[in-house]
């Protein structure tokens, strides 16, 4: 009677691999698989049984790919005698709760084999291809529906610039006097009545203003009451978008004074080599000293010697600045004096301008000689 029952290859699938050479130069590998001179790949390690010198390697050797390489180095004295790989053996159906998550290799289950679009399929929850669940979802389903963002109504498959609305500040620079209350006038953008304005000082100090009037939402006032320095400004909504300058834009500094006082500088003869005739400003930054007359009457020689001096104006910015009026008197025909305006300027453009004048006198004509 004939066997009835399973064919010998359900019982086991071993295949014979080509041996390979073992040498001194490749010592632990890795070593060439192949069967029948091509590249064969095992399943892994622990399906070759190799023999080395009539002794059987099992798991003292890994696999990569086509490649095998053993524990220890192999020399040209050694000899394999075979490599096998040992197949599936038995196939049969797996009792429930045997197969676990460490016998699946990484990425063995693909979608298409748990895809299944069955009305009524359970299996993981029917999480399926454009299905959530048991209900199908399909585009139709989505069409019209929208979801609100920041007050605003948005459909699904839309898009948004989702983002803040913040005051700028555009202006470019302040100036005001220490310890004085004083209002500047800021310019910018997307100010909300009425917003918070702070003076920040380089040491990190806040200043609040003392008042800040809402004009639009280009302009606002501010006051502030502030010692000397520089100044960050910072502008709040009542939203809580703010702004705050990238450069300190406010200076509190005290305008340039004089102390030379206003008037005559004195009298000189014509003719004569005027020296040491000095003019001093200060300021709580440098200070430059320039003639602003219109035309220029101290440093102007378009009319010399009847409305202009040709004389010059030197010296170097600081904060006490000394300016010398040097160079030859004009020779006028008669007494002549010659008004002019000074300026002092400080490195805040702050100016303080002040009005000399220099008398030049002509001696007797016609006199007599003595012999």
């Amino acid at each position: 009677m004939a066997y009835i029952g399973q064919n010998l290859d359900r019982f086991s699938n071993v295949e014979k691999l080509d041996v390979i050479t073992p040498s001194t130069a490749t010592g632990a590998g890795p070593y060439n698989l192949t069967q029948n001179s091509t590249a064969f790949t095992p399943v892994n390690a622990n399906s070759l049984v190799i023999s080395i010198d009539g002794v059987i390697q099992y798991g003292n050797f890994t696999v990569n790919n086509a490649t095998v390489t053993f524990d220890s180095a192999l020399s040209d004295s050694n000899t394999c005698d075979f490599i096998y790989q040992m197949g599936i053996g038995l196939i049969s159906t797996p009792a429930d709760d045997t197969v676990t998550t460490a016998k699946l290799t990484d990425d063995a289950v693909t979608y298409a084999k748990i895809q299944d679009t069955t009305t009524n399929n359970r299996v993981l929850g029917a999480v399926t291809a454009g299905t959530v669940g048991e209900t199908q979802v399909t585009n139709d389903m989505l069409s019209n529906k929208s979801i609100t963002i920041n007050g605003s109504a948005v459909n699904l498959g839309g898009s948004v610039t989702v983002g803040e609305t913040k005051p700028t500040i555009t202006s470019s620079s302040f100036t005001i006097a220490p310890s004085v209350s004083s209002t500047i006038t800021i310019v910018g953008t997307n100010f909300v009545s009425v917003p918070i304005v702070e003076a920040i000082s380089s040491t990190g100090a806040i200043t609040r203003a003392t008042a800040v009037s809402f004009t639009s939402a280009t302009s606002i006032n501010a006051t502030f009451n502030l010692s000397n320095g520089s100044y960050f400004l910072r502008v709040e909504n009542n939203d809580g978008n703010a702004v705050r300058t990238s450069s300190a834009i406010l200076s509190v500094s005290s305008a340039p004074s004089w102390t030379t006082s206003a008037g005559s500088l004195g009298s000189f003869s014509a003719g004569s080599t005027i020296s040491g005739l000095n003019v001093v400003a200060t300021s709580d930054s440098n200070v430059t000293i320039t003639e602003v007359t219109s035309p220029l009457t101290l440093t102007g020689n378009t009319d010399t010697p009847a409305s202009t001096m040709n004389l010059a104006l030197s010296g170097t910015p600081g904060t006490t600045a000394t300016y010398t009026i040097s160079g030859t008197a004009p020779t006028p025909t008669s007494e002549t004096t010659y008004s002019f305006d000074l300026r002092a300027t400080d490195v805040e453009s702050q100016i303080a301008n002040r009005t000399f004048s220099i008398t030049i006198s002509v001696g007797a004509t016609g006199s007599g000689g003595f012999n």
